[in-house]
């Protein structure tokens, strides 16, 4: 139990000290089902590799929080395994989103490791709890050091994880528009506003306010 106490000691350490150097640079939006092969047609021509298919996904994604002292947020962490591929699992922390009018996108930090599939005992044993999970199937492009992805997120029915026949969570896509970058290069959000203007009218890319929208009645 030391040990797993010093990890949560040191988790939280870094955390609170900012020892994050990476941000990522993030715009969001959704299309419907029934347009979503004129997106994919639009990247494939915007992207590069545009010869070749687009990567493919097929993920699970598990979000876990643990209550911190003298802090009213919970420590959220995120892992990501492959359903079907024999792959590290993916962890994931994300900051508390940065939301400034005088830039194009949405900031926050983050951090990513890759670790071995026992990473969600170990978290439990640190305390944390399950928040929510869901399966994300779709495709991945890219264009320099930007990623595009276009997400179908599905509700997870017990015992039929990675039966395709589960419920979609909605009749929509999520597309997502991502660069992580060293802290200090604010020129990569004029690089992503420049090309989500050539996504439109198909889908349009914003920066989204969780907490705006949290406070909505």
């Amino acid at each position: 139990m030391a040990a797993v106490s010093s990890a949560r000691e040191s988790l939280s350490h870094a955390l609170n000290n900012r020892y994050l150097p990476n941000l990522e640079y993030l715009l969001q939006g959704s299309i419907l089902d029934s347009a979503v092969e004129h997106l994919m047609h639009r990247l494939k021509g915007l992207c590069d590799n545009v010869d070749t298919s687009p990567e493919t996904f097929h993920d699970l994604e598990v979000c876990m929080s643990l209550r911190q002292p003298n802090s009213n947020q919970p420590l959220m962490l995120r892992v990501r395994r492959a359903l079907g591929r024999d792959v590290p699992f993916q962890m994931r922390y994300l900051g508390q989103p940065e939301v400034d009018q005088r830039r194009p996108t949405l900031v926050r930090s983050c951090m990513d490791c890759a670790c071995s599939s026992s990473i969600l005992e170990f978290l439990t044993e640190m305390g944390f709890r399950l928040e929510f999970e869901y399966i994300a199937k779709g495709y991945m492009f890219r264009k320099g050091r930007m990623k595009i992805t276009v997400s179908k997120l599905i509700k997870i029915v017990p015992g039929k994880q990675q039966d395709m026949a589960n419920e979609p969570i909605s009749q929509s896509y999520i597309v997502e528009l991502s660069v992580v970058a060293p802290t200090g290069q604010e020129n990569v959000g004029e690089e992503m506003r420049v090309f989500a203007e050539q996504l439109k009218p198909l889908v349009q890319l914003e920066k989204i306010d969780y907490k705006r929208l949290g406070s909505m009645p």
